[in-house]
């Protein structure tokens, strides 16, 4: 029952998506912004001829059930919004252009492509020859000049829209002043890792640097400001 109540919600899914009618969207942010009318899709790419944005069954991410032509095209990024696209959508690109991998363009529209800006992935990498835009055939064998135009989107990874709002609970800035500030950097593996004072799955996380001890010992040097080394 559940099976059968997860196809018919995906079923339904993917024909509100093909009832959507695109807007131009935006060329930033990158990758994929989720609001609440739909979700805004930005590529860079300077030598693209034309982009296709594809979305993939949500009860089976490895088919494509829709593809959509990204016409707007801004500073060498291309751009749409799709109204009513959510949270939890796999999405992919095909890239239309040039192929001369001697001057470095390999575009190949037969290849579902991982958006770079990805705010998640879904799915693994399968080694097989379809995966490659070039015609592999093993052990490290293969035409580098000849493009490949078998499909490879069962194979690869999907990237998937991500809701990134947080609800604060009535948090607020602390808005220390700035002579009385005192700015502790660290890095965050590095900070806890070798700490017997915290539980051993802590150690060496975020978890750890949020742990009682850790601010208790940050606040008895007087800290209040943590800047993280990069992360």
């Amino acid at each position: 029952m559940t099976q059968l109540g997860s196809r018919a919600s995906a079923s339904a899914q993917v024909n509100a998506w093909r009832a959507t009618h695109p807007w131009p969207g935006q060329p930033y942010p990158l990758g994929a912004t989720l609001s609440p009318d739909g979700t805004n899709f930005a590529l860079h790419s300077e030598h693209a001829e034309a982009v296709d944005l594809c979305l993939f069954d949500p009860a089976d991410p490895g088919r494509e059930v829709i593809r959509f032509s990204v016409r707007e095209h801004t500073d060498h990024v291309w751009h749409i919004f799709l109204p009513g696209v959510g949270a939890g959508t796999s999405y992919g690109f095909r890239v239309y252009g040039p192929w001369d991998p001697a001057r470095g363009y390999k575009f190949n529209p037969h290849k579902v492509l991982v958006d770079p800006y990805a705010k998640a992935i879904e799915g693994q990498v399968e080694w097989r020859p379809e995966v490659y835009a070039y015609k592999w055939t093993g052990l490290g064998q293969g035409d580098l000049l000849a493009m490949d135009t078998r499909r490879n989107e069962r194979y690869v990874p999907k990237s998937v829209v991500v809701d990134t709002t947080y609800e604060w609970s009535g948090d607020v800035h602390p808005r220390v002043p700035m002579h009385e500030t005192t700015i502790y950097e660290l890095h965050v593996r590095g900070f806890s890792a070798l700490n017997d004072r915290l539980p051993p799955a802590l150690r060496g996380t975020y978890a750890g640097l949020a742990h009682a001890r850790s601010l208790d010992y940050l606040l008895d040097l007087g800290v209040t400001t943590v800047e993280l080394m990069p992360v």
